[in-house]
């Protein structure tokens, strides 16, 4: 598993839904994470550096993800690091990076698709626990009856993302701290 000691420069961004944790290793990107999400890794850094990110890989995940939120940036362009679960999670995240902008999979798909049918449930946590959100696509992973099923990052983000991409940005509900591309 990724510890603290791999990750060698870390930044956090604003976004239009909340502030988002970035992190990069010598190999790459290698954590994105909303700062109040589900399963954050315990080795992430109590402080964070606000303001523009120094490290390249960190500049550039920081351009592109202003990009996507804009509307203007379909596709990432970064290196990503996604060594740091086991070879089962891994399969799961490399196959996540495949579904395309307005696509989504099913997790049943997603499990047939590494070549695991039977393992829908252990797909379903691997996507959980997805350490390089929004860029490793996993809000674009559905239930097999294509309805929103949980997202680490909390379902309204999910839908935000979702209506982003189809070219539908939609105001964040009642409760949340942020207004979605006001």
């Amino acid at each position: 598993m990724k510890s603290a000691q791999h990750v060698i420069a870390h930044a956090r961004i604003a976004s239009p839904l909340g502030h988002l944790l970035l992190a990069a290793s010598e190999q790459g990107l290698c954590g994105l994470w909303f700062e109040e999400q589900k399963h954050l890794p315990p080795w992430l850094p109590a402080q964070w550096d606000d303001g523009p990110p120094s490290h390249p890989v960190l500049r550039a995940a920081a351009e592109q993800l202003a990009d996507y939120f804009s509307g203007t940036r379909e596709a990432f362009e970064l290196p990503l690091d996604l060594r740091h679960g086991t070879p089962f999670q891994s399969a799961v995240w490399q196959a996540m990076v495949a579904i395309p902008m307005r696509g989504s999979l099913s997790y049943g798909a997603l499990a047939r698709q590494i070549g695991r049918p039977a393992a829908v449930r252990a797909v379903g946590a691997a996507v959980g626990r997805n350490p390089v959100g929004i860029i490793v696509p996993c809000h674009r992973v559905m239930g097999a009856d294509g309805s929103l099923t949980g997202y680490a990052g909390g379902l309204w983000r999910k839908t935000a993302l979702l209506r982003l991409e189809s070219g539908h940005p939609a105001p964040v509900p009642a409760g949340t701290t942020h207004d979605l591309f006001s």
